[in-house]
């Protein structure tokens, strides 16, 4: 991290732009040396920190020193880094890419942390206009194909849950006649900055046009329940919560767990594709859109245990 630290601000100490990039387990950088990392931003370092096998869920069997579910929650309280836990490598791309504009051509002394995992899974192309979104913190990744359905559903998800997000709602859709957008969240942190930025805004400018946080403009005409599906614990997808149009359910991996396997794991944190259905349903079932016994029949086809224990506490 010195090494790091040195090259990151090269710029100002040897007139020298370097562009350093220190890849390691995520569960080792703001778990570990999180007063290093603050000495970088402290001293203005510009580069990127990936965190690496990120997410409590993607690395299995190596113990709880591996299991990040935390990292992006740390990284937050760090006011000039910019995190985003991308899911595809077009996210990353654009993440970079913009990161070096900023850094090295607007000369803006922030640097960067994004997650990356080592889980293997079809890389889609970029969607069309979501450049945008992706740096902002948020664009949809794929929308319902009956968007005139009568149930509705909006699907957040982040770097490795969001293929268990995509997964649900095919399922929704074919089996529970739900109609789902999906949405890609790679930074909750920059919703969470950008919400209290027009907040702030607001309360002194109070004579001029109210500022919209961007989460509120994308979700605002958005129907139907929201969900929110995350590797990482739940303080994260409801940072944004107060910005949305409606209550957000959440799913994250708050506690501890051990297992040999990814699908273990999620189904220990409850974040998998089984869970995203039963709380898409649960939220619909509490709005009187459905029947409370369409997500008992839910839960019993997907082998859901409602007397497991608490992950969070277990």
């Amino acid at each position: 991290m010195s090494s790091f630290i040195a090259a990151g601000t090269a710029y100002a100490t040897h007139g020298v732009n370097t562009i350093p990039f220190f890849i390691y387990y995520s569960m080792f950088g703001f778990q570990r040396i999180g007063d290093l990392i603050w000495a970088a931003g402290d001293s203005r370092a510009r580069g990127f920190l990936l965190g690496g096998t990120a997410g409590r869920t993607t690395l299995a069997g190596e113990g709880l020193q591996h299991q990040d579910g935390n990292s992006h929650l740390f990284a937050l309280a760090y006011p000039n880094c910019v995190a985003y836990d991308p899911a595809f490598a077009y996210e990353i791309a654009v993440i970079i890419e913009d990161g070096i504009r900023r850094m090295y051509v607007a000369q803006e002394s922030v640097f960067y942390y994004l997650t990356v995992m080592n889980e293997q899974y079809a890389m889609p192309v970029i969607p069309e206009g979501a450049a945008d979104g992706i740096l902002k913190g948020l664009y949809r990744f794929r929308a319902a194909s009956t968007p005139d359905a009568p149930l509705r559903a909006q699907l957040f998800g982040s770097g490795a849950i969001l293929t268990e997000v995509i997964k649900a709602q095919e399922i929704l859709e074919s089996k529970y006649n739900v109609a789902a957008d999906v949405w890609s969240v790679t930074s909750y942190s920059e919703l969470y900055r950008d919400g209290h930025r027009c907040e702030r805004w607001n309360m002194l400018h109070p004579e001029g046009p109210v500022r919209e946080p961007y989460v509120t403009q994308c979700l605002k005409n958005a129907p139907g329940v929201l969900v929110a599906a995350s590797d990482y614990v739940k303080a994260m997808p409801d940072a944004i919560d107060r910005w949305l149009p409606r209550p957000l359910t959440t799913l994250g991996t708050d506690g501890f767990g051990r297992s040999e396997t990814r699908a273990a794991l999620r189904d220990f944190f409850e974040v998998d594709y089984r869970y995203v259905v039963v709380a898409t349903l649960s939220a619909l079932a509490r709005d009187g859109k459905i029947e409370m016994s369409v997500v008992e029949q839910a839960m019993k086809a997907h082998q859901i245990d409602r007397e497991k224990s608490n992950p969070a506490i277990s």
